[in-house]
């Protein structure tokens, strides 16, 4: 149980085996059926997941129902409303499971214990944290700047098996494209 997070941990911060017992008393496992929700809007975000196994993902949606994916999540990634999750705010993000999914959990409770308790932990929680945002930030630049087919290929670079496990649609609305230009700009890539 959590073996994907303690890798993932471990490739940033090295842990004892007794350092690890201590996290995993903190850790809570959760399974979602695909198309479960994690978290709704407006609801408090309780929770930072790591996905062990599975694909979510993490989208508003507009007063037209169109739906605007802001974050995948697949095997070793997390995923939360982070807003929401460190400023007890309602939630201004949706997330469910593309897929059957399996999860550790970190409450917000547990978060802030082990913030206070352990400086590995706080380390890892940084270096998350700045690699979200770094990663935030180049996604805005590419939206902003950044030619369809592009982005496109940079989110291959990012997602690299995910284009085989999401619905095209879904896709499209994480690169801020319609379904159709989404395929246009597919082709196109294909004749380079």
């Amino acid at each position: 149980m959590h073996e994907l997070f303690f890798e993932s941990f471990n490739t940033k911060v090295q842990l004892t085996k007794e350092e690890e017992l201590q996290i995993a008393k903190y850790l809570t496992p959760k399974k979602l059926r695909k198309k479960q929700y994690l978290l709704q809007e407006g609801d408090p975000c309780k929770y930072v997941a790591f996905v062990e196994k599975g694909a979510l993902r993490s989208y508003s949606v507009d007063e037209k129902g169109n739906e605007h994916i802001i974050q995948f999540a697949i095997e070793g990634w997390t995923i939360s409303d982070l807003y929401s999750f460190l400023t007890d705010e309602p939630a201004t993000y949706n997330i469910d499971a593309i897929e059957d999914s399996e999860l550790t959990l970190i409450s917000k409770t547990a978060h802030e214990e082990l913030l206070l308790t352990m400086p590995k932990f706080e380390t890892f929680t940084r270096l998350n944290i700045t690699g979200a945002y770094v990663a935030m930030q180049k996604r805005l630049t590419s939206i902003i700047s950044s030619l369809s087919e592009d982005r496109y290929e940079s989110f291959n670079a990012i997602y690299p098996d995910i284009v085989q496990r999401v619905p095209q649609h879904m896709i499209a609305s994480y690169m801020g494209l319609t379904p159709e230009t989404l395929s246009r700009v597919r082709k196109k890539m294909v004749g380079r």
